[in-house]
């Protein structure tokens, strides 16, 4: 209604600057209103993944969001740890003894917090970059394209949108597993134990009653947003992050890996010849890749501490490989 009360009442170069300005998450089409608004606004920033459900649609089966809880319901899907988002998990670290809001957490049926990836992509937990879709972050990944017709549309979408991507985990069953649910699910562990950790924060009086995440500082760096290195083929790159600290004391440690999906080399390039040390450590080392062509690669760094719940503070460092630069 108010995108349409805008278009009726400015000029079109005025509705054109307002639309500039929103940036939209819809999880899946509820009704035909999001294609409306997709189709009569193509300017409009909207990440979905289209369809319906209603009179059997089944558009949730494939919808990335599923991803966050729906291993036995809409997504049906093996790889993630389904016990962190069942009952008997959700008793123990959110209904009881954390709090008057965490009492009230009604039981899982189906899935929970289906409506939260949209949620989580506008946290800056070092990891989401509400600008960056492609990028990938506990609210999922997505990427600009236009969706090809399913039966399952409301409409046949005509112009680009953020929506359904791919990214190949291995599940804590050991297997590989590929889907737009893994986008979600690989970060399953540190969203489940950060809710259980604010609901903490929101009864606990003493700030040491409670566990905190990390602080992570990677060459000096120790803000939330993505760290930019450039370097030629066959350059050294140091990432440091010794200064890395938590706020209560604990013991942290450290993982880093490349998140393929999100960068813009071949994928093959990861299996081949990219090669690193220290992913265990504090300090990363590599060599840039060979490449004709400027491309990057994405880095993350996790850093989780040893109280309880376990946090995970993520850091992401982006390699842009430039050719023009030699040693």
């Amino acid at each position: 209604q108010a995108l349409w009360k805008v278009a009726q009442t400015r000029s079109k170069p005025e509705t054109e600057a307002f639309i500039h300005k929103l940036r939209v998450y819809t999880i899946s089409d509820q009704d035909d209103a999001g294609p409306w608004m997709r189709n009569t606004f193509p300017g409009l920033f909207y990440i979905v993944s289209p369809g319906h459900e209603e009179g059997q649609g089944g558009s949730y089966h494939y919808a990335t969001w599923v991803g966050i809880s729906g291993d036995r319901f809409h997504g049906r899907f093996e790889g993630p740890d389904f016990t962190l988002v069942d009952n008997p998990w959700l008793d123990l670290h959110i209904r009881k003894d954390h709090g008057p809001l965490g009492a009230m957490y009604p039981r899982t049926t189906y899935l929970m917090e289906g409506d939260t990836p949209s949620f989580f992509w506008a946290l800056r937990n070092g990891l989401n970059e509400p600008e960056h879709p492609d990028w990938g972050g506990w609210g999922g990944r997505y990427e600009l394209y236009t969706a090809p017709p399913k039966r399952y549309y409301h409409e046949p979408e005509t112009r680009p949108i953020w929506t359904n991507t791919m990214d190949e985990v291995k599940g804590v069953d050991g297997k590989w597993h590929t889907s737009n649910h893994a986008t979600i699910w690989r970060w399953r562990e540190g969203y489940q134990h950060d809710f259980a950790a604010r609901l903490d924060w929101s009864h606990q009086p003493n700030f040491k009653d409670a566990n905190h995440p990390p602080i992570v500082t990677i060459n000096g760096d120790r803000s939330r947003d993505a760290v930019l290195v450039t370097a030629g083929p066959g350059m050294p790159v140091a990432l440091d992050a010794r200064e890395s600290t938590d706020p209560d004391g604990n013991e942290i440690s450290f993982h880093w890996y490349p998140y393929r999906e999100a960068g813009s080399f071949p994928l093959t390039i990861y299996y081949r010849n990219l090669k690193w040390e220290g992913a265990n450590t504090s300090t990363l080392k590599l060599n840039a890749p060979a490449t004709s062509t400027p491309e990057t690669i994405h880095f993350i760094l996790e850093v989780k501490d040893a109280g309880q719940p376990s946090l995970t503070t993520y850091r992401r460092v982006i390699l842009k490989v430039d050719p023009t630069l030699r040693d």
